[in-house]
């Protein structure tokens, strides 16, 4: 089995769009989307849920009003602010520390799991799917990366499939390590803008610093040709392939814009491109 992830460095470059076309490009493969904070590999792949399982990481702080006796323990003692004179918590200051329920002479304060989110098996047109979604605001998205790529895995060892197709997140922060480590190959796309490239960069070395290879596509290269040829260069210089380059073309948004996914329905030059990239992937 192996591990293919799609990252960016940050956000808007087609790296969902490139992850699609792999999907449905590859035989006997598992789909992940392990960008949990904004998902949006359902909207082209239209999965149907199959399991739902809750995420709970943390616990918040709950008061049995009537065990109370309003001494005031725990709001001294809380260093975020969560607890009121008047004897309230609020659930979305608290940050689960659990210190007012050691300290209540009364065991009015009791710790509750916490629900954060929820992720899925789904299956697809394209193999099976798993996605989650991280509740507005929550924490812990690293945590529920690993475990939506975890469910990914046993379902290839289970149905004995051959590659893994992991939608990363953009950035290089906890959500992209969860993301990145372990795998096989990670693929870069990237635009040929000077934010692009430079947070592409960034996210190379994290994938370096797991010792991993990465391999570059850039994606609407022909809007500045300067440098796209800039980004081909230093790629020589440091010995990273660019397996792939995609050229601006409105049928890619009309796709998006319907559910469909590129490689399958974009114009023949951008089918061409994605199919050439897999197979530059897969080789």
């Amino acid at each position: 089995m192996r591990q293919i992830v799609v990252i960016s460095g940050k956000g808007g470059t087609g790296k969902t769009i490139v992850a699609a076309s792999f999907a449905a490009l590859a035989e006997e493969s598992v789909i992940a989307d392990a960008d949990v904070d904004a998902s949006n590999l359902h909207l082209l792949l239209h999965p149907r849920v199959v399991e739902t399982h809750s995420f709970e990481t943390g616990q918040v702080a709950v008061l049995d009003e009537a065990a109370c006796t309003a001494c005031g323990r725990c709001a001294e003692v809380c260093r975020f602010a969560a607890i009121s004179r008047g004897m309230k918590i609020d659930p979305l200051a608290c940050e689960g520390c659990g210190l007012c329920a050691r300290v209540c002479p009364a065991g009015a304060i009791r710790m509750r799991p916490e629900s954060n989110g929820a992720w899925f098996v789904s299956e697809t047109d394209h193999g099976p799917f798993v996605h989650a979604r991280l509740e507005a605001g929550a924490e812990n998205s690293g945590k529920l990366v690993t475990r939506v790529r975890q469910a990914a895995q046993v379902l290839a060892e289970r149905q004995g499939r051959r590659t893994v197709i992991i939608d990363g997140p953009p950035g290089i922060g906890c959500p992209v390590m969860a993301s990145l480590s372990g795998t096989d190959l990670a693929v870069v796309v990237t635009e040929p803008t000077l934010s692009g490239w430079h947070d592409a960069q960034r996210v190379i070395r994290v994938a370096e610093h797991f010792r991993i290879g990465a391999r570059i596509v850039i994606n609407k290269f022909d809007l500045n040709e300067e440098v796209c040829r800039g980004i081909e260069e230093a790629c020589a210089a440091a010995a990273i392939p660019v397996i792939g380059k995609i050229a601006f073309d409105p049928s890619v948004v009309a796709c998006v814009g319907t559910g469909r996914i590129p490689g399958q329905a974009a114009s023949a030059g951008v089918r061409r491109a994605l199919e050439n990239i897999w197979k530059a992937v897969v080789s």
